[in-house]
């Protein structure tokens, strides 16, 4: 039976980018569930993997999309009952935050478009990040961020405005506040895509997509660097 990695999506227009790539290389089949279009989520013991993208809700915003309770039990049940192979993608990384008890709010200043980030920068860092010390150039687009972690996870990494720019549960479970999934590519197809534009021009102003896919193709090849070293890093430690 093929392995098979359930992809929760939030938005029209999203796909698993770099990441749903390098899964698929891995011989796992990718399994979308569009939940913000009333997706069902199914029975969890068919899966090996999964995958929380991002999206423009807010992970408080229950009232106004009620899915988000159920798909918050998911995460729990996968990540802290199961202990299986879970990565959280911006609005996913907010979502396994708040699963597991920790608590999201509006960012002191939201970041969109490219943005450096500060990996690995104790001691002893987790094995997450294993070879990226130091600062990096990363993708970013969010207006709220992790302002208390759940019990039992570590801060992997910060920027200069935003302390939970990445962080671990055990070694199966890893949330990102940055992109990592997105490509040069994957980011010059947002102009098939109006909501993406016309959202990116209210917080950036006209031809900000243009401006965007500029400074993305000046540093694609560090910001590729990041994706295939973390998940390559996530795929070995998770036993994926």
């Amino acid at each position: 039976m093929p392995r098979t990695a359930l992809v929760l999506r939030h938005t029209d227009g999203d796909h698993a980018g770099a990441i749903g790539s390098r899964l698929e290389d891995l011989g796992l089949r990718l399994h979308y569930v569009d939940m913000h279009r009333g997706g069902v989520l199914p029975a969890l013991d068919g899966f090996d993997m999964m995958l929380a993208l991002g999206g423009p809700q807010q992970v408080w915003q229950e009232d106004e999309h009620p899915w988000l309770i159920e798909e918050k039990a998911a995460i729990r049940d996968w990540v802290a009952r199961r202990a299986k192979p879970y990565i959280g993608i911006c609005f996913g990384h907010q979502l396994l935050a708040t699963a597991l008890g920790g608590e999201v709010g509006y960012a002191a200043q939201p970041e969109i478009g490219l943005h450096a980030v500060d990996l690995a920068a104790d001691e002893d860092p987790h094995s997450f990040l294993s070879g990226l010390e130091g600062r990096h150039p990363v993708m970013q687009w969010h207006s709220a961020e992790v302002t208390r972690l759940p019990e039992g996870a570590r801060v992997l990494g910060s920027s200069a405005t935003t302390p939970v720019q990445a962080m671990a549960v055990g070694d199966h479970a890893l949330g990102v506040q940055f992109h990592f999934e997105w490509t040069l590519e994957g980011v010059k197809g947002w102009a098939a895509h109006r909501n993406w534009i016309e959202g990116l021009e209210r917080e950036l102003g006209e031809g900000a997509h243009d401006r965007i896919c500029a400074d993305l193709a000046a540093r694609e090849h560090d910001v590729a660097a990041v994706t295939h070293t973390v998940f390559g890093n996530f795929r070995k430690a998770s036993g994926l």
